[in-house]
């Protein structure tokens, strides 16, 4: 199999996620989107550690930092903080079944949360709100379709 084989397919799904970010919504529905390229790139950390890796979550948070319009660096340090977590433990990870990882993805999307308030709170004095770990619980309740259609995905373009 050729080494770059779907290395294309990935890069979209990372686009595509970066897009469902950015995405106009409504006020009250917002607060409720969950991070969506975070989870992407926990998903094809865990199936593909040596293909996405800490510098693709790195630059990944530093796009969503710029489409975003926050302070740079901040996701990319927490996209790059909770994926190398993942990173280490991906093979400790795998072996969970898919709602136990919805729980832990639940951590991780908590742990990004507060790295992201804590940051924003030392550069630019934010006060936390509890309605900030609204897209944890999304996040978690979207974990299971997120990884079984990416799966899917990989699956049948056996992306290795």
């Amino acid at each position: 199999m050729r080494r770059n084989g779907g290395l294309g397919f990935i890069y979209l799904s990372l686009l595509i996620a970066l897009l469902l970010t950015v995405m106009p919504m409504p006020q009250q529905v917002k607060l409720f989107r969950p991070d969506w390229a975070l989870l992407v790139v926990l998903y094809w950390t865990m199936a593909l550690p040596g293909r996405v890796n800490i510098l693709t979550a790195f630059l990944l948070g530093f796009l969503t930092d710029v489409l975003v319009g926050t302070v740079l660096g901040v996701n990319a340090l927490a996209f790059s903080v909770v994926t190398f977590i993942v990173a280490v433990n991906h093979l400790k990870i795998r072996n969970f079944s898919v709602i136990q990882q919805a729980l832990l993805i639940g951590l991780f999307l908590a742990l990004y949360h507060l790295l992201l308030f804590w940051l924003s709170h030392f550069l630019t004095g934010v006060y936390f709100l509890p309605a900030y770990l609204w897209p944890v619980l999304t996040g978690m309740l979207v974990w299971p379709w997120l990884f079984w259609l990416l799966r899917r995905y990989r699956r049948q373009f056996k992306i290795q």
